[in-house]
Parts: C-alpha cells; sequence; structure tokens
C-alpha cells in the first residue's frame, strides 16, 4: 500500500485523487506505526521548508522515514516542498533537512539577469533525462504546474531527472535508487501528472501484483 505521509502539509486528497485516476489504492497517515508499514511513501508539502521539518520531527515521523528510505530502501517521491526536504538544508530556514540527496536548496536568484516575479507560478515545459520516470512524455509536449520560491540544487548532476527553466535551467526532478523528487504538482498537471505518477507506482512496485493496487 501507497502511504502519503501527512505532516500538516500538502495536497494530501489532490495526490490520493491522482493515484486513485491511476488505478492505485493509497492510505492517508500522519501516525509513526501506520506509516512504518508503507510499502511506498509520497511525501507532498506546499509551505514552508522548517514549519516542514519541525512537523515531521514533532509527530516522531523523521526518524521513522529515515529508517524506512535509507535502510529498507522503501520507494518514496516528494513533491514540491516534499521534494525540498529531502535536501540536506534550504535558504528558506534554519532546520536542516532529511539529508537523503547531497543537495541544498536555495531561493532563485536572478541576479545579473531580467527579474522575474517570485515565486515562479504556472505550467512550465520539463526537459527530462530519466526515461523511467518519464516514460512516455514526448519532448517539447512535455509541462507541469509549478508553485515555489527555491529550487533543488544537487551536488550530482546525475541525480537530476529533468530540468525546467525560469530565468534559468533549474532541478524539476530528482532520482536516486529508490528516492524521487518533483518540484512540480503532479496532482495539478492533468495528462501529464497522472503519466508521471503512473510511471512511479511502476517504478515503485505497487501495480501488477508486486503491491496494493
Amino acid at each position: 500500500m501507497i502511504t502519503i505521509v501527512d505532516y500538516g502539509l500538502g495536497n494530501l486528497g489532490s495526490v490520493a485523487n491522482m493515484l486513485r485516476k491511476v488505478g492505485v489504492k493509497s492510505v492517508i497517515s500522519g501516525d509513526a506505526s501506520t506509516v512504518a508499514a508503507a510499502e511506498a511513501l509520497i511525501l507532498p508539502g506546499v509551505g514552508h521548508f522548517d514549519m516542514g521539518m519541525k512537523n515531521l520531527r514533532e509527530r516522531g515521523l523523521e526518524g521513522v522515514l529515515t529508517s524506512l528510505v535509507l535502510e529498507k530502501k522503501v520507494p518514496v517521491i516528494g513533491i514540491c516542498l516534499g521534494m525540498q526536504l529531502l535536501a540536506r538544508k534550504s535558504e528558506e530556514g534554519k532546520e536542516p533537512g532529511l539529508a537523503w540527496i547531497a543537495a541544498d536548496v536555495k531561493r532563485f536568484d536572478f541576479t545579473g539577469r531580467p527579474p522575474l516575479a517570485i515565486p515562479h507560478m504556472g505550467w512550465s515545459e520539463v526537459e527530462t533525462k530519466d526515461e523511467v520516470l518519464f516514460k512516455g512524455h514526448v519532448p517539447g509536449e512535455t509541462r507541469f504546474y509549478f508553485v515555489h520560491s527555491y529550487h533543488l540544487v544537487s551536488d550530482d548532476p546525475l541525480d537530476v531527472a529533468a530540468w525546467a527553466t525560469y530565468g534559468y535551467r533549474f532541478a524539476a526532478s530528482v532520482r536516486r535508487g529508490n528516492i524521487c523528487g518533483a518540484q512540480f504538482h503532479p496532482e495539478k498537471s492533468h495528462r501529464h501528472g497522472m503519466a508521471l505518477l503512473k510511471n512511479w507506482v511502476e517504478l515503485a512496485g505497487q501495480r501488477d501484483g508486486k503491491g496494493q493496487t
């Protein structure tokens, strides 16, 4: 069963609804014992980095999630703020992140470039590299919905699964082993988001008899 982690931030119902359209069941939970039994995890998120990390810690979820993801290799995808929490730290706050990915989170900086409105909000074309996570996406026609003022900067370019451009090129998605992230909102991205989640569900082994469907 896919568990959508409830830590007080995120479009939980929208993510569950999109999974339902893909034909996969999920459970929404912020209970540490329930989360500990997850076969796959979705870490959604909308809001402030420090608040997200504080909520995870106060609810006793940080250690449980880290054990699942790093030790048991349970598949996980972080969405929007959830992707940023995968990093070590963020310019948005002072709290340490989960540090599952060797990366930091930076605010958009248009120094030396024409200034653009922050947050980056709306549909943007995504240049995909990962042929598993983005299977079936057509180059030049793949667009996702973004709402963010910060973006992840990875130490290892090989961890970046897709890019988008807003003033400059930035990581729109990451994948390292069982850990995936999407800076955009697949649950708001119609057919493109549905295809992305379907690919992740298959990658996570939650279809074709390998998990609860």
